[in-house]
C-alpha cells in the first residue's frame, strides 16, 4: 500500500488503459510507461478541440502535440487524444492535476502511453470510432447520442414502422 501510495505521488501510478495492439512485451511496455512523456486522454466530447485540450493541458507544462482521435471513415473526432510534452515533469503534472476534471462537460481521463505512433490516432470499432461507443446503450449528446449498435437498431426498427 505505501509504494503504492509512493508511486501515486510521483504520478507512476499503474495505468488502466493499456493498448491492446502493443507488439513488444508486457515488460517492455512497463519500461516505456515510466519514462514516456506521451498521456492517452479518454472520455473527450466528439466536440471538443484540438485547442480546447491543448490550452487546458499547456496549464501543467510545455505540450509538444496533441494528436485527436478520430473516426477511421468519417475523419471526425471520436473521443480520445494524445497529449506529448517535452518533458516526463510536465507529463506527471497533467496527469496529478488534469486526470478527472471537467472539459465540455466531460470528466476526462488521462493515462499513460507508452508513445504515439502514425495510425493509432484512428478508431479501433468496426464502424470507425471507439469500440467501447459501439456498444453504449445510453444517450449522451457528447459522444453523437446512443451507441452505434442502439442507433443501427433504431434506424432497422424506423424502417420496418415506415
Amino acid at each position: 500500500m505505501l509504494k503504492s501510495y509512493m508511486n501515486r505521488s510521483k504520478g507512476l501510478e499503474q495505468s488502466s488503459y493499456r493498448d491492446q495492439q502493443f507488439k513488444g512485451s508486457r515488460t517492455e511496455l512497463e519500461r516505456l510507461l515510466h519514462k514516456t512523456t506521451t498521456l492517452y486522454i479518454g472520455n473527450l466530447s466528439f466536440y471538443t478541440t484540438d485547442l480546447q485540450i491543448y490550452e487546458l493541458f499547456s496549464k501543467c507544462g510545455d505540450v509538444k502535440r496533441v494528436i485527436v482521435g478520430l473516426d477511421r471513415f468519417k475523419k471526425t473526432p471520436c473521443g480520445f487524444c494524445f497529449v506529448e510534452y517535452y518533458s516526463r515533469d510536465d507529463a506527471e503534472d497533467a496527469m496529478r492535476y488534469i486526470n478527472g476534471t471537467k472539459l465540455d462537460d466531460r470528466i476526462i481521463r488521462t493515462d499513460w502511453d507508452a508513445g504515439f505512433i502514425e495510425g493509432r490516432q484512428y478508431g479501433r470499432g468496426r464502424t470507425g470510432g471507439q469500440v467501447r461507443d459501439e456498444y453504449r446503450t445510453d444517450y449522451d449528446v457528447g459522444r453523437g447520442g446512443y451507441g452505434k449498435i442502439v442507433q443501427q437498431k433504431i434506424s432497422s426498427t424506423e424502417t420496418l414502422d415506415a
